[in-house]
This record gives structure tokens, sequence and C-alpha cells, in this order.
């Protein structure tokens, strides 16, 4: 457990505050249970970036490797 002082603007303390006490719960809990979703929010970011790279390195040397058997064709059909 880690204990952290933060800084929040005014209107999303009280936006936070509201709704804590509307569904009663705890200002620490529903904090924690924000940052863990915003995390979650942001390895699927990240993790859908890094796929969208890995996908345009993949396909670029499957044009490659297409382009290749293409010229083995031709050559075979030469024959």
């Amino acid at each position: 457990m880690k204990v952290l002082s933060l800084k929040l603007r005014e209107e999303i303390f009280d936006e936070a505050e509201r709704i804590t006490h509307q569904i009663r719960v705890p200002r620490n809990a529903y904090i924690n249970e924000a940052l863990r979703l915003y995390n979650k929010l942001y390895r699927r970011k990240l993790l859908r970036k890094q796929l969208a790279k890995e996908s345009k390195l993949v396909r670029e040397s499957s044009l490659e490797t297409l382009h290749e058997f293409e010229k083995l064709e031709d050559l075979m059909d030469e024959d």
C-alpha cells in the first residue's frame, strides 16, 4: 500500500465527492478503482498501438514474400 498526496482540480474533486456519497463508497476505494480502470484503458491503447506497428511490419514483409513468389512463378513459366 502506498500513501500519496495529490492535487485535484476543484470540479473533479467535487464530482468525485458527490458520486462517492451517492454510491456509498469510500473516496480511497473510488480513486483506486478509477485508476485501475484508467490503467486498463491505457494498457489496451498501448497494445493496440504496438499491434498496429507490428502488423504493418508483417504486412510489408508479406508483400515482399509475395513478390518473390511471383518472380519464381514467372521464372517457372518461362521454362
